[in-house]
């Protein structure tokens, strides 16, 4: 079966919800016209009840009309002028008068109604409402006086009214709903163009944007939030795109300089001390390609989601020495000295193997842009419940227009003045994603030629 349209949807949904409304106010407006017109018979019957019954006079077990000669010449004559039909009934239900203009007809009566009842009968396949009134002697019904009015009036301007309604429901129904199609086919115009521009956007073509509608409804803000997101998904896209070119060119060099260097052995013998150190140097840049896709894995693995974190007390002492007992030959190597100032035993609630990452990294940041004979000082304080770890260094520093890239992957700044210094660019985008993971914020402070220093506050 074919689904409706959203616009068709739309429409159908109002015209079910204005059908039912509509039906009630045709069934109230029926219900009221019904009771107006019964309402005012019962009144023309009440009234011509009370006349009559002053018409007659009772003696013992008997009535008579006391002016029998006006009686007959009253309104009753004519059928058409005043459908009124007056007839009294003695014992045994036996007819003493009737009005003249029942002529060979007569009022039945219904002994099962219960008397002074309005009721619908029929007279001559006439419709009629009727009452019976008793007439009592010494607490004895002694007769009845019967009064009915027609309702063949009532009854037409009724069967009339019912037909309009009905033929005008439908009929209603059809307008109100090409009306609320045509409604809803105008309101749901930046529905159609949100689909034409999704339609426009492929892997290759991520500019397209929704242009948004001038009211500022639900529909613009889906317009605006649809844009949003295409925002971050091209934003995500060219990110990913820089992050494969950098990593195959930061792959391929240490790859090219092991083959050059293997390729220069092949072409001639060599000495024991040349071939070791030839050998010694493809094993450095071995190291240091299993570093950079052992970060590559790490900033995959943390990238798009968060990787399930541990998270316990944990003694940041006791971290910071575990980091500088693995950086113990770095410092040595170039003679730096490790000022700690630690007042007493700091705790945090975070992921030990993670903040040992984020530590880790700092660290051998701090070392491999330090200056041999240098120091680095390292520190912790509490500042309003906050805890803070304070890597201080008097290395080469960073530029200030720098600074806000460092975060960038395998961004490094002035990297060609200084080769000696070998690095992927990767530690501080490592650090940066853990630490929004583990909630910590990150601070970088420095100084062209003076130094660097990282404050990690412990939200």
């Amino acid at each position: 079966m074919q689904q409706f349209s959203f616009k068709n949807r739309i429409a159908f949904h109002y015209i079910v919800t204005t059908a039912l409304l509509i039906f009630v106010v045709f069934f109230a407006i029926y219900s009221i016209v019904r009771f107006s017109v019964y309402n005012h018979v019962n009144n023309d019957i009440g009234k011509e009840v009370k006349n009559h019954l002053n018409e007659i006079e009772i003696k013992g077990d008997a009535f008579f009309l006391i002016h029998m000669e006006e009686w007959k010449e009253r309104e009753h004559n004519t059928v058409d002028v005043n459908p009124v039909f007056v007839q009294f009934l003695g014992n045994k239900n036996r007819v003493l008068e009737k009005s003249p203009n029942l002529k060979n007809e007569v009022l039945a009566f219904h002994p099962e109604v219960e008397n002074n009842t309005l009721f619908d009968t029929s007279l001559s396949s006439n419709k009629i409402r009727q009452i019976q009134v008793p007439i009592i002697s010494n607490k004895h019904t002694i007769g009845y006086l019967m009064i009915a009015m027609s309702l063949e009036d009532a009854t037409m301007v009724l069967q009339n009214l019912l037909e309009i309604l009905i033929v005008a429901y439908p009929l209603i129904l059809l307008i109100l709903f090409l009306i609320a199609r045509f409604i809803a086919g105008r309101s749901i115009i930046p529905i159609s163009t949100i689909i034409a521009t999704s339609n426009r956007i492929t892997k290759d073509n991520l500019s397209s944007r929704i242009l948004l509608p001038q009211k500022r409804d639900e529909l613009y803000v889906l317009s605006q939030t649809i844009n949003s997101l295409l925002d971050r998904i091209e934003t995500a896209v060219e990110r990913e795109k820089k992050f494969t070119s950098d990593a195959s060119h930061e792959l391929r060099t240490p790859l090219t300089v092991i083959k050059g260097t293997l390729e220069v052995l092949l072409r001639k013998p060599r000495t024991t001390d040349e071939y070791h150190e030839k050998i010694h140097y493809c094993v450095t840049e071995v190291d240091r390609l299993n570093q950079l896709v052992d970060q590559l894995l790490l900033l995959a693995r943390f990238e798009n989601q968060n990787q399930s974190v541990v998270i316990e007390n944990i003694s940041l002492n006791s971290v910071i020495a575990e980091g500088l007992s693995r950086f113990s030959n770095a410092i040595d190597s170039k003679h730096i000295s490790v000022i700690s100032s630690f007042r007493k035993e700091y705790y945090c609630k975070s992921d030990h193997y993670l903040l040992s990452i984020i530590l880790s990294n700092i660290l051998s940041n701090a070392i491999k842009y330090s200056n041999p004979n240098s120091a680095i000082t390292i520190s912790l304080i509490e500042k309003e419940s906050v805890v803070e770890c304070h890597i201080s260094d008097t290395g080469i520093g960073i530029p200030a227009e720098d600074l806000k890239l460092i975060f960038n992957q395998f961004y490094r700044s002035k990297s060609s003045e200084h080769p000696e210094i070998k690095g992927t660019g990767l530690g501080l985008s490592i650090v940066n994603r853990l630490a929004e993971i583990l909630q910590i914020k990150v601070n970088i402070q420095s100084q062209e030629g003076a130094g660097t220093k990282v404050i990690l506050s412990f939200l």
